[in-house]
């Protein structure tokens, strides 16, 4: 295995280096490459998105390409709700709006499993979409990384 194949922190998580892959989940995603994203998965990863099930790096680019396509203008926020060993479960939001412009903050959990290098090999993910208007959005940073000073999911009471 190559050297890039391995994604720091590696298990066994403690509570910082948790923190360091939801982060770093967090950034990859806001991103919205769907490539960069794929690379944190093992090539045989297995998840489960909604009702849709993945399987592999190439179905994770073409389900990735398909949702950025559908959920515009993304902004994601992850929080670590447990973790031990190897795996670790945050729950998130989201906020996008569709191609008529209606807006919505997307909630949910993720289950994770990770490989020893680091890689998820599971990611089970259960999510709702509630309908916002503009004015009630709370995830107001330039598309791409959340800036360091922006409020967490506990800071904006959700």
């Amino acid at each position: 295995m190559s050297e890039s194949a391995i994604r720091p922190p590696l298990p066994p998580f403690s509570a910082e280096s948790a923190a360091q892959k939801a982060r770093a989940a967090e950034d990859a995603w806001n991103s919205r490459d769907p490539a960069r994203v794929s690379l944190a998965y093992s090539a045989d990863s297995t998840w489960r998105n909604r009702s849709d099930f993945v399987h592999g790096r190439a179905e994770i680019v073409a389900f990735l390409t398909r949702k950025w396509e559908r959920e515009q203008e993304y902004r994601l926020i992850k929080e670590v709700w447990a973790w031990q060993e190897n795996r670790i479960a945050v729950r998130f939001a989201y906020e996008w709006h569709d191609e008529a412009g209606q807006w919505y903050r997307s909630y949910g959990n993720e289950n994770w499993e990770f490989d020893h290098h680091g890689l998820m090999t599971h990611r089970h993910a259960s999510i709702n979409d509630l309908p916002i208007q503009f004015e009630e959005r709370k995830f107001h940073w330039p598309l791409g990384l959340r800036p360091d000073t922006h409020p967490g999911l506990s800071d904006l009471g959700l």
